[in-house]
């Protein structure tokens, strides 16, 4: 049985509520990433951060990058969808379509143990698996045909 334990990146790291914006902006450079989960100060994950919330969310709306922390930015924001590192590949890919999210935080015992991305499921799945993956969380951001776009 394939389990998100099996799929996920053990080398995540997480950013704390208090960490600026700013911090978080440098730390996804220095790792090379997009987003970094952001957990309370026992490990348990509270939210992620993208670098598009840092310029849509912050920088877009005239925030201090240096000011506004993490908590701020998670703080009303949609419930963070966790899944057990022991669930199984089929409870993960259900989760991650219904809620149509790209990054899904792996959790042991309530803690961060790792996240499971489009990369991670490529990695390890089929092709066509993976293919109708895309499809379905990507379905709601495709135009119609004949939608006009712009």
């Amino acid at each position: 049985m394939i389990t998100a334990g099996t799929v996920m990146r053990p080398d995540v790291e997480c950013i704390n509520v208090r960490d600026t914006m700013d911090f978080a902006a440098q730390r996804m450079r220095q790792l090379d990433v997009g987003a970094l989960p952001v957990c309370d100060g026992e490990g348990h994950p509270v939210g992620i951060v993208t670098d598009r919330d840092i310029v849509v969310k912050v920088v877009g709306v005239g925030l201090n990058p240096r000011a506004t922390t993490a908590g701020e930015l998670t703080q009303g924001a949609e419930e963070l969808h966790t899944v057990d590192i022991s669930a199984d590949i089929g409870d993960v890919l259900a989760r991650m379509t219904e809620f149509r999210i790209r990054r899904l935080p792996v959790t042991a015992q309530g803690r961060l143990a790792g996240i499971i991305t489009e990369a991670d499921l490529a990695r390890h799945l089929p092709e066509e698996q993976v293919g109708e993956f895309v499809e379905a969380i990507c379905a709601l951001n495709l135009p119609t045909p004949g939608e006009a776009t712009s």
